[in-house]
């Protein structure tokens, strides 16, 4: 299998040389799973804080669906693997927007790769930090309070940290409230805080289908 090593085998291409894992005898290699989706980050600094964090996400992200119920989201969104099949569509509806100079041009190179970044994280730690049996509603803030708490360890600038709280913080929407009806979420303000939104958005639309391999990844076809 492409994402299993076993422990103490490294990994030999650029960034991904440090990978070892010795918890079991074979683990997943998380950063392998991202490989493509960190590949379009063009900044190589920016390039290892997504691998950093990509470290950081919870076994269970990898293996839970989408969403529990499967109302909300596309097929390929349900079942085993649904969430990481989700985030990665929503980094690519971002790629793909942001290649088409009309919208891409509005944004420099430190935002784009800053924008994928955030949606690589913006569902990262949705049912908690250790897993839990719901979804939380606030898992946005679990992300971005993450982010900041962790932010000299994984190089980032106050500047940078900020940026990625905001637009994981308001990813949601005006879907930002708890089951009483109070709101726990801020809305999107910002232009940057809007793409990020819409990019989730359009990955969450049944009408709007992608292919996947055997190994999660999108199939261009």
């Amino acid at each position: 299998m492409r994402f299993w090593i076993e422990k103490e085998r490294r990994l030999q291409t650029n960034v991904f040389d440090d990978i070892i894992k010795k918890e079991r005898e074979y683990v997943m290699n998380k950063r392998e799973v991202f490989y493509d989706e960190i590949m379009n980050i063009k900044n190589k600094h920016y390039q290892e804080v997504a691998l950093k964090l990509v470290d950081a996400l919870p076994d269970y992200f990898f293996h839970e669906a989408a969403a529990s119920t499967g109302k909300y989201h596309p097929k390929y969104a349900q079942g085993d693997g649904g969430l990481l099949r989700h985030t990665k569509a929503a980094v690519r509806f971002a790629v793909e927007l942001l290649g088409d100079p009309l919208i891409g041009d509005k944004y420099t190179a430190r935002e784009k790769d800053l924008m994928l970044i955030a949606l690589i994280m913006h569902d990262g730690f949705k049912r908690g930090v250790k897993e839990e049996k719901y979804t939380r509603i606030d898992h946005p803030l679990i992300s971005a309070n993450y982010i900041m708490e962790h932010k000299d360890n994984l190089g980032l600038v106050e500047e940078d940290a900020l940026f990625l709280k905001n637009v994981i913080s308001s990813h949601m929407g005006i879907w930002n409230k708890d089951y009483d009806g109070n709101e726990v979420l801020p809305v999107p303000k910002t232009k940057w805080e809007n793409f990020v939104h819409m990019c989730d958005y359009l990955a969450s639309r049944k009408c709007i289908q992608f292919s996947f391999d055997q190994n999660n990844n999108i199939i261009e076809e």
